[in-house]
């Protein structure tokens, strides 16, 4: 049952993620707070940072699939960690220096969600190479647990030095913890196998092929057809919603950090709950329901953001309920997500079909931050706010319908698809 505790290269793998990931959350904090706090961000700016950040996985992720598929995963992981420990540890430089303007964080979160993509595509398909198939649920749960205990206990500190130390020096932590990621990574002594030979030389026709063949992976298999379509879904509605998050909170509703970073922790209080009990629920109610569950709860809860008012403290007690509520569908969610999406794809096509599968979903993300910045300037904050929210419910039908609905356990090993 326990069995990653003894793999001791899984356990590297999971302990430098799990660093990586402290330092990631507060960042996610940090860095709108630096644009709302230090350069007195509007609306439409707050979405144009937000899509600056996720735009990469519209324009780079498909030929970032088939590039990683192309090389050993794991160098792939080392360069992105390091790459985005110099790109953060810029922010606060700049600010030092006084030269920090919007243009540069726009520029800043561009570049760090390129290695994003990346090491997310590169870090998905890696875990296969180093666990054995049966253990990808466990080995998932862990790394689940560890983003959710990372959200949990991330934002309340990053709000913390926000206050302490102001949001630029914030910053530094998250340099440092990609640095350390990138150690443990070099740390671990399995050997991953060669990537297959590259028949067309890494000619662009040759990369097209790839990238189509991994578009086909997931249009063709109806599992990941029917999950890419949920994920989109509900991450172009979330992503409107988040987008507005800090300019909400601050100018709304009057919280300071150390108040947003709890909200936020209460989120991943609720998605480390989810994804602990997502081996249970799947082997008690079966997989589509669990799913089911895990969308329904989650975008309910999202419905009480824009009913947030009333002092600080009921406030942040309003946002606290929704997002607790919203991380325990997201825990719940994610496990299976990536594990169904693992166990359906052969392990020849896992980058690709991590690349397409991330741009139709966490594509979606950046044209919600946009769309959350227009409805912001258009209507008001809590207005954009609650048509985000609202509209999240399209996507409870992905999960009614079949497939989805009618897994009750994990589909069989995947075989070679044929492309045409």
């Amino acid at each position: 049952m326990d069995g990653l505790w003894r793999h001791r290269d899984f356990r590297r793998l999971w302990a430098g993620e799990t660093v990586s990931l402290f330092g990631s959350e507060v960042t996610e904090l940090a860095l709108p707070l630096v644009a709302v706090l230090v350069l007195e961000a509007d609306a439409g700016q707050m979405g144009l940072l937000a899509a600056a950040r996720f735009a990469p996985f519209l324009l780079v992720t498909l030929p970032a699939g088939a590039w990683v598929d192309r090389r050993r995963r794991r160098p792939v992981l080392i360069g992105s960690n390091l790459g985005r420990a110099l790109l953060v540890g810029l922010v606060p430089l700049l600010s030092g220096l006084g030269l920090l303007r919007m243009g540069y964080l726009y520029a800043i979160a561009f570049a760090v969600g390129t290695l994003t993509v990346l090491f997310d595509v590169a870090y998905q398909s890696y875990l296969p190479s180093l666990v054995d198939r049966e253990q990808l649920v466990e080995g998932n749960s862990k790394l689940q647990a560890s983003a959710s205990a990372a959200r949990v206990g991330g934002p309340g500190l990053g709000g913390l030095l926000v206050q302490l130390v102001g949001a630029p020096r914030a910053l530094l932590l998250d340099a440092t913890s990609y640095v350390i990621s990138a150690a443990s990574l070099l740390a671990i002594r399995n050997q991953e196998p060669d990537p297959p030979a590259d028949r067309d030389g890494g000619s662009r026709a040759g990369l097209r092929r790839e990238i189509t063949e991994g578009l086909a992976v997931t249009y063709r298999n109806p599992v990941l057809r029917s999950m890419a379509g949920l994920a989109a879904t509900y991450n172009l509605f979330e992503g409107a919603v988040l987008a507005l998050l800090v300019l909400y909170a601050t100018r709304e509703l009057g919280l300071a950090a150390g108040l947003i970073g709890l909200v936020v922790s209460a989120g991943s209080l609720g998605a480390l709950t989810g994804a602990a009990l997502t081996g249970r629920l799947e082997r008690r109610l079966g997989v589509g329901p669990t799913l089911i569950l895990a969308v329904v709860v989650e975008c309910a809860a999202l419905l009480l953001v824009p009913l947030a008012a009333g002092s600080p403290a009921v406030a942040t007690g309003l946002l606290g309920l929704g997002f607790l509520g919203n991380g325990f569908g997201v825990g719940l969610s994610s496990v299976l997500a990536v594990s169904l999406r693992q166990v359906v794809t052969p392990d020849r096509l896992l980058g690709r079909m991590n690349a397409s599968y991330r741009f139709l979903t966490y594509g979606a993300i950046p044209l919600g931050a946009l769309l959350g910045g227009a409805l912001g300037e258009l209507l008001g904050l809590r207005a954009a706010v609650a048509v985000g929210a609202a509209g999240s419910l399209l996507t409870v039908p992905w999960a009614l319908l079949p497939p989805l609905s009618q897994l009750r356990h994990m589909p069989e090993q995947a075989t070679e698809p044929e492309v045409r």
